[in-house]
């Protein structure tokens, strides 16, 4: 699994019980009543009575369910094989229900997570909401007409898939951005993986519909591949569950590893906090990845992990450090490094991290004497953070500077002690953090 997809297929899997509130009750339901509301003026609108029966279309409403159980988690969206029932009902069903029956099969796919509760109530809307994507290629079919096999059938089917893909952009763009403040470049990674498998399955599901307007319940045949595709999705579903519970425990250990150095020396654990604060708003306004992020907060969290190899005498020293004492405690990001290599996996890796969390710009920092973008970016946005926290707050042997005047200091550090683009961002967050050391 991607890690940059974990955080966002957590979030989403815990959300589906909670009761919507804020902007999301607004985003969501705001869009479920506009939804319907257009879905009823179709209804009322288009004069088609399509080209199946009855019984048929209740056919193809339960194999819609069906498809739509299979899913596919890819972050905040999930890649389901409809395509294959949605292209046939376009054809066979009346076009004027067709919106109407997707948000029914949406609702009948999730029945059973419904009936044991796993669902909130206020959530039900969310199908409304998913259903937005089949109101494009309506509108489009209701003015030129139902495709066939011509090269005219297929413009115009062309045309409608494209009407599909604006529409479901547009209403997750609406719901995950201004609903769920996701950020447009993490939504579309999500979304983007859902319309490939749309356009994989398209021509089958053309070819199926095509078929059945010959032998009507020829789009049967395509429910042996959605029993492929809910394979795939089951053994999917299991690696993420992996991903998840590994991702977990790497954060359990992190914070197992702060709580002992907070136990050791109570300044080192509070800053180490504080400068996880100020790294995420950092973080944000550079716009790194997930990636970046997760390296980034357990590397805030555990900068500092390598002062428990310290002696104490010489962290709680009340007064100016000597030459030796210095030399000292200049080893301790190598002792992080060793630390959290022993620990293994993402964390040896943050411990690559840690080691360079002091050096600087210019090449004058510590141990490695690492200069410019051969720091690692993380390792410089912790180097920043920390410094900005540490002149914030009081210590045993001076009192903390005023905000202004830490700000100063970062801006004449620029460009040779701290990366400028770093201190850019820091200041830009700095007005809204205020260190948990001071509030302690």
């Amino acid at each position: 699994m991607d890690r940059r997809d974990d955080s966002l297929v957590g979030e989403s899997r815990s959300r589906v019980g909670l009761r919507l509130a804020g902007r999301e009750m607004a985003t969501t339901f705001t869009l479920g009543a506009a939804f319907l509301g257009v879905a009823l003026g179709v209804l009322v609108a288009v004069d088609d009575r399509g080209r199946a029966g009855a019984f048929a279309v209740a056919v193809l409403l339960c194999c819609y369910a069906v498809a739509g159980r299979v899913q596919f988690e890819v972050g905040f969206a999930t890649a389901v094989p409809t395509q294959l029932v949605f292209i046939p009902l376009l054809l066979l069903a009346p076009l004027r229900c067709a919106p109407l029956l997707v948000a029914a099969g949406f609702f009948l796919s999730q029945l059973p997570e419904h009936l044991r509760g796993e669902w909130h109530p206020d959530r039900i809307v969310l199908h409304l909401v998913s259903s937005w994507y089949a109101v494009g290629p309506v509108l489009v079919l209701a003015v030129t007409g139902r495709p066939d096999a011509s090269a005219t059938g297929l413009a115009i089917m062309t045309a409608a898939l494209l009407a599909q893909f604006a529409f479901d952009l547009a209403s997750s763009a609406a719901r995950g951005c201004a609903g769920l403040s996701i950020a447009p470049r993490v939504l579309l990674h999500a979304v983007v993986p859902a319309w490939l498998v749309d356009l994989a399955l398209t021509p089958i599901g053309l070819l199926l519909g095509l078929a059945s307007l010959a032998h009507t319940f020829a789009f049967l045949l395509g429910l042996p591949l959605v029993a492929l595709f809910a394979y795939f999705a089951h053994e999917r579903e299991e690696r993420i569950d992996n991903a998840l519970e590994l991702s977990h425990a790497y954060r359990g250990t992190a914070l197992l590893l702060g709580d002992m150095v907070e136990a050791d020396d109570a300044y080192t654990g509070l800053h180490s906090q504080d400068v996880v604060s100020l790294v995420l708003a950092v973080c944000e306004v550079l716009d790194l990845d997930a990636d970046e992020r997760r390296d980034a907060e357990l590397t805030a969290l555990l900068h500092d992990v390598g002062k428990v190899r310290i002696p104490k005498q010489i962290i709680n020293k009340s007064g100016a450090l000597t030459p030796q004492e210095r030399a000292v405690i200049n080893t301790h990001t190598i002792e992080g490094e060793r630390m959290l290599e022993t620990v293994g996996g993402l964390l040896a890796r943050v411990g690559r991290i840690v080691r360079s969390c002091h050096e600087q710009w210019d090449g004058t920092g510590y141990p490695d004497g690492l200069a410019g973008r051969d720091i690692p970016l993380v390792a410089r946005i912790v180097c920043a953070c920390d410094a900005f926290s540490a002149m914030t707050t009081d210590r045993s042997y001076r009192r903390a500077l005023p905000r202004e005047a830490a700000v100063d200091q970062l801006r004449r550090g620029a460009g040779t002690q701290f990366d400028p683009r770093v201190v850019d961002a820091l200041v830009a967050v700095a007005d809204l953090q205020r260190p948990l050391t001071q509030a302690a």
